[in-house]
């Protein structure tokens, strides 16, 4: 427990709070109730003493009597003989445990010591960092987005700043080794204290109101600095760019889009994911083609559209490539190649896997909405299943079918089409539902694409367990999307997890070939290019060599790229 010092010079500070100084008069109130209490037993004391014990007592010694029964301290040294007396004793002494045993130390507790606990506690939070720091990143709230984000910062080496207004929760994070600013997010004070000229970034991650506000602050002290600002109204988009924003993301509206991109519907396709530099990124699921069944050296597809598989994504896990890796119905490609070379991909597959059924999205709220658009732009035939009428009227001119009900109840699916469907997609903001859902939709039909959100990354093995092929999550979208920023990158988006990471060559891998350094056997990521004197060759092949100085672009997630740097150490 901290000492209460009462010439701390803090003490001024305390008693300014208005809240404080009404704590300390209720507190002062309760103790002059006490003194109050004890004089009247001692005065009553004396009439006792004096008319029914016939005993002359003067008012001090009545005092001394009154505060050691109630105290419970009884010296004994002055007692009642008579009834009357006695029982009077007892009336004093439970008053006594009642108002200075109990309620006086709670009282002392709650109205003063708890609240200069709390100072002493806020005094910890810091309120500026070093004078010298440049190239920070300000996150503006610790929401699901931050703790992904900060593990990402972590990784690139990339100092960062999460702004608190709550002083005893920024101390709090702080001792858990958060790096933490206790401030207010509208005070130009606070972005001067967090250097905010020298700063890369800023990210508005609070409501739309909020955010707006923090954008005009952060512009009236660093006209320059990049903001990124979240908008989970369309509506707040204009407004946001309009106060200053550098980037506006509408992450819902963007997850939406992103899962209703990996959706199987009318035939086999390849979805565009992203680009690094001139060559595309894309997935694309193999049921019902002629791939299915084969390795992947027998698809042959580099040597016949010049595509390569870059990675295998089976029931929400990423696999290495390998020659010999077999490939089933269920899994998923991830391709890089040119736009011309995909494009004649596209156009080989196109006649396979025939579904003219519509997909199904359980969910109507703004990320279900924003998925059916999607949707609906590619002239794909949908279903909603929602609760609220209202949601799903929102939609009901660009949906196939909309039916108002529990999605839990069979007769609901059936009525949406599970059984014909070629792919469901889960939207719900409850991952304990899309978990339940996954199971029981993949149970009704074994040949179904899932897909689905979640909330909390702990539910991502829950729900690929429940039989979901593809699980973003908005966290792992906005980290993406602040990351590719703060790199000047293009946003993929692969999956949870997996990113595209860049990574100084080690000085042990030097002068070798991508074969010899075993890298994708050793750690499970894949090359896909090598940076080096500016250049950056994306034709490499199994003889690439790797030059001294040069970076690989990997594909992996953060565990894959922490045990490459076990494995063949870091650049120095």
């Amino acid at each position: 427990m901290l000492p209460i010092r009462f010439d701390d010079p803090e003490l001024a500070s305390f008693f300014a709070d208005a809240n404080v100084r009404q704590n300390v008069r209720s507190l002062l109130k309760y103790i002059a109730l006490v003194i109050g209490v004890i004089i009247l037993f001692a005065l009553l004391f004396q009439v006792i003493m004096r008319y029914v014990e016939g005993e002359e007592h003067s008012f001090i010694t009545g005092i001394y009597w009154a505060v050691t029964v109630m105290s419970t301290l009884g010296l004994g040294d002055i007692t009642f003989q008579s009834d009357i007396g006695r029982l009077f004793s007892v009336v004093v002494l439970i008053t006594g445990i009642v108002m200075l045993l109990i309620v006086l130390p709670f009282a002392f507790i709650r109205f003063f010591y708890a609240p200069w606990l709390e100072t002493q506690i806020r005094r910890r939070a810091p309120r500026s960092i070093p004078s010298d720091v440049s190239g920070h990143v300000i996150i503006c709230a610790y929401d699901t987005i931050a703790p992904g984000l900060i593990a990402r910062l972590k990784q690139e080496d990339l100092p960062y700043y999460v702004l608190e207004e709550d002083s005893a929760v920024a101390a709090e994070m702080h001792m858990e080794r958060i790096s933490v600013i206790a401030g207010d997010v509208d005070s130009t004070d606070t972005y001067k204290a967090l250097n905010l000229p020298r700063a890369s970034l800023v990210f508005a991650n609070r409501e739309d109101v909020v955010n707006t506000n923090i954008i005009l602050t952060v512009r009236e002290v660093a006209p320059s600095v990049k903001v990124v600002a979240t908008a989970s109204m369309e509506d707040s988009i204009d407004v946001l760019d309009l106060s200053g924003a550098t980037h506006v993301l509408p992450l819902k509206k963007w997850l939406g889009e992103q899962l209703a991109n990996r959706l199987n519907a009318l035939h086999a396709q390849l979805h565009a994911i992203g680009n690094y530099e001139d060559l595309l990124i894309a997935e694309m699921p193999i049921h019902n083609t002629p791939l299915a069944g084969k390795t992947v050296r027998e698809t042959r597809l580099r040597e016949i559209s010049g595509v390569s598989i870059i990675g295998i994504w089976e029931r929400g896990r990423l696999h290495p490539a390998r020659p010999m890796t077999p490939l089933t119905e269920s899994s998923v490609l991830v391709l890089i190649g040119r736009e011309e070379q995909l494009q004649a991909l596209d156009d080989l597959l196109f006649i396979y896997d025939v579904n003219p059924n519509p997909v199904l999205v359980i969910g109507g709220g703004k990320v279900g909405t924003a998925a059916v658009r999607s949707l609906a732009r590619r002239n794909v035939p949908v279903n909603l299943i929602d609760l609220v009428e209202s949601r799903g009227q929102r939609v009901a001119d660009v949906c196939n079918k909309v039916v108002i009900g529990n999605a839990a109840d069979y007769d609901v699916l059936a009525e949406a089409g599970i059984m014909e469907a070629p792919s469901v997609l889960l939207t719900t903001n409850d991952d304990a539902m899309n978990i339940y859902l996954a199971a029981y939709c993949r149970k009704l039909n074994p040949d179904l694409r899932v897909v689905s959100r979640i909330t909390h990354e702990r539910n991502l093995e829950a729900i690929h367990r429940a039989g979901a092929d593809f699980v973003p999550s908005y966290a792992s979208l906005g980290t993406e999307a602040v990351m590719s920023i703060v790199k000047d990158q293009e946003l993929v988006v692969l999956g949870e997890g997996v990113n595209i990471f860049t990574i100084p060559l080690p000085k042990s891998l030097a002068n070798k070939t991508l074969a010899e350094t075993e890298i994708g056997a050793r750690t499970g990521m894949t090359v896909i290019a090598v940076e080096s004197n500016g250049k950056v060759e994306t034709d490499i092949s199994a003889d690439t060599v790797l030059p001294p100085g040069s970076e690989l672009v990997v594909l992996g997630d953060t565990s894959q790229r922490r045990h490459f740097g076990e494995i063949f150490g870091e650049a120095k």
